[in-house]
């Protein structure tokens, strides 16, 4: 039984996950043989000012992308 778990930023539309989700389990059949009704995905969205990269906090990544636009 197949299990995904993705994470993501808040923002993904509805379409969008509904998308995702079926691309994974498409991938999952036509590469490993997986049955899609055995193919879970879960996908869990936090919140900007809980995640970090590159030494920062992606609400504050994206505040600095939005500040550099307005140049």
């Amino acid at each position: 039984m197949p299990y995904i778990n993705l994470q993501i930023t808040k923002g993904a539309t509805r379409e969008q996950k509904a998308q995702v989700v079926k691309e994974f389990t498409e991938t999952l059949v036509r590469v490993l043989g997986k049955k899609p009704e055995h193919t879970h995905i879960v996908i869990q969205e936090i919140e900007d000012e809980i995640w970090g990269f590159s030494g920062i906090l992606t609400d504050d990544f994206r505040k600095q992308g939005a500040a550099g636009q307005d140049s």
